[in-house]
């Protein structure tokens, strides 16, 4: 996945493009990766890095969606466990079931949790996740050791999916270059294309070296999650309708996440609170040798890419941890902290975000841009899936059927490797780092003590991965600015020194990427 190579396809005067997809998060790769794999001449633009913004920061879960179930939404779990079954599948090094607890306080809840997970597990058909149990007193405070005793009458087990969001959306890029298709990051739209009254192409800027490019298709698919207002903005100023206003589509909804020390939850099982005061599901799950806490469910009307979680939603966070675990954690406990923006469909609906659907919706404007709102990680490839069939009839493309469902991504291994230690999420290209690391022994040293990456990854991600910050590296290539952003701060410089001598880079480049990054990291430590 060499930058400079996919930057010089766009000066190749025979390229003409199918489908451009602007957005590089679950939807914009999903649909991308749906256009390259019929045939269709693809090429997707992301204005910052792969999975930037709302997609890095999920709570890790590829899931039905439990609480859905009970506000009545059947077909949406449906599909979602059908997904859930095809992830495990096409990208096993990346998703793998994980078991939860479900903690109940009253008599006779047993039995209420116990039905609802046995229809979860029904519409989940057959599977290879394991089916939802009940679990005695005893059971459920050997499976989680720190869970507050007191009133507990037992818990119901299931099982569930865990994944790596940015891994999977790195896993998405390049699988997409695979199938044909071009991913490019640091490539913002500037402005569209316009022939006759329908929306012909886009102008990108490259960050890197500043040139513009003029890149015409058939189609414009916008997929920029809660920035898909912009989009259509732009869009009319294309048509030349700058008075006219347009009504958002979106409803930005923040959910943010706690991350803690294992001690706090030393269990390879989640914790699963089914009811906060708000209507909320809040998890605690194990996640590379931290607990993730989360997530909270807040409307807000700014719309960020780097959005920070408010004072309010960290009370909340740790006030529900405290009710719940023998150990009540504190703002000192805190490794990391963060938040993302929902891109709900903004419809005809009304009542908190809490109670929105997470189902998506396809727009057609009057130019012939394709807009997706909404969705989740999850149902990812589904939603390229719609889109691109939307696209094909709209522009007049050849209909070809979908194989998405069957494609496993790059990656994949026949078999799952045993433990979570760094190299399982890279899959079949574990033994490459690992060859490098022995042919480079000075990239076999670990980038810092609290952290579980070596320099050798580094090393992998610029030349495979296409990172060009250190951000790329600490946040999206490997997570450490989320397990631990003190640790992933004082990281940076040896990060920053490798990544210079890789890319060829100035101090001045040095200077400025380690007080970017110093800044960036702020956000995420209380």
């Amino acid at each position: 996945m060499n930058r400079q190579q996919l930057i010089a396809t766009l000066t190749d005067a025979s390229q003409h493009w199918d489908v451009i997809v602007i957005g590089g998060g679950a939807t914009g790769l999903g649909t991308a990766l749906e256009s390259a794999t019929r045939g269709h001449r693809t090429l997707l633009v992301e204005a910052s890095d792969f999975a930037k913004g709302t997609s890095s920061r999920s709570t890790k879960l590829i899931h039905g969606g439990v609480r859905y179930l009970r506000q009545g939404r059947v077909g949406m779990v449906r599909e979602s466990l059908l997904e859930r079954t095809r992830l495990l599948h096409n990208a096993p090094h990346l998703v793998h079931p994980l078991g939860f607890v479900l903690p109940t306080y009253s008599f006779g809840a047993n039995w209420y949790y116990y039905a609802g997970l046995k229809a979860y597990d029904l519409l989940a058909g057959s599977s290879a996740f394991p089916p939802a149990r009940m679990l005695s007193r005893t059971e459920t405070l050997a499976a989680l050791p720190t869970l507050k005793p007191e009133g507990l009458q037992g818990s119901v087990a299931y099982s569930d999916g865990q994944f790596d969001d940015a891994r999977l959306a790195i896993s998405l890029a390049r699988t997409l270059l695979e199938q044909g298709g071009v991913p490019l990051n640091y490539a913002p739209v500037i402005a569209l294309l316009k022939s006759e009254s329908r929306i012909s192409g886009v102008v990108i800027r490259d960050q890197e070296s500043g040139q513009e490019y003029s890149l015409h298709a058939k189609v414009v698919i916008n997929a920029t999650g809660v920035f898909v207002d912009d989009l259509l903005r732009m869009e009319q100023i294309a048509a030349g309708n700058t008075a006219q206003h347009h009504d958002s589509l979106v409803i930005p909804s923040q959910g943010s996440h706690l991350v803690l020390d294992s001690e706090f939850l030393p269990s390879q099982q989640a914790l699963m609170i089914p009811e906060t005061e708000d209507g909320r599901v809040l998890f605690a799950i194990p996640w590379h040798g931290k607990v993730l806490f989360g997530t909270t469910d807040l409307e807000v009307e700014k719309i960020d890419l780097e959005p920070r979680p408010l004072e309010r939603e960290i009370d909340y966070l740790l006030k529900y941890a405290g009710r719940y675990l023998t150990r009540a954690p504190q703002r000192s406990d805190v490794r990391s902290t963060f938040a993302g923006l929902r891109p709900l469909f903004r419809g005809n609906s009304s009542g908190s975000t809490a109670q929105l659907s997470r189902e998506h919706e396809i727009r057609i404007s009057e130019g012939g841009m394709i807009s997706v709102i909404g969705g989740k990680w999850t149902t990812y490839r589904h939603m390229g899936e719609a889109v691109v069939d939307r696209a094909e009839s709209s522009a007049g493309l050849l209909h070809r059927p979908s194989t998405t469902a069957q494609l496993r991504l790059h990656g994949a291994l026949d078999s799952r490797e045993s433990g979570d230690d760094i190299w399982r999420v890279y899959g079949s290209d574990a033994p490459a780092l690992r060859q490098l690391a022995a042919e480079h022994p000075e990239w076999n040293r670990p980038l810092h003590p609290r952290l579980p990456y070596l320099a050798v990854q580094v090393i992998w991600g610029v030349r495979n991965e296409m990172a060009r910050t250190v951000e790329d590296i600490l946040a999206r290539r490997t997570r450490a600015l989320f397990l631990d952003a003190r640790a992933a701060c004082e990281a940076a410089p040896e990060v920053v020194r490798l990544m210079r001598e890789e890319l060829g880079r100035d101090e001045t480049w040095v200077a400025d990427q380690l007080l970017a990054f110093e800044s960036l990291t702020r956000g995420y430590v209380l």
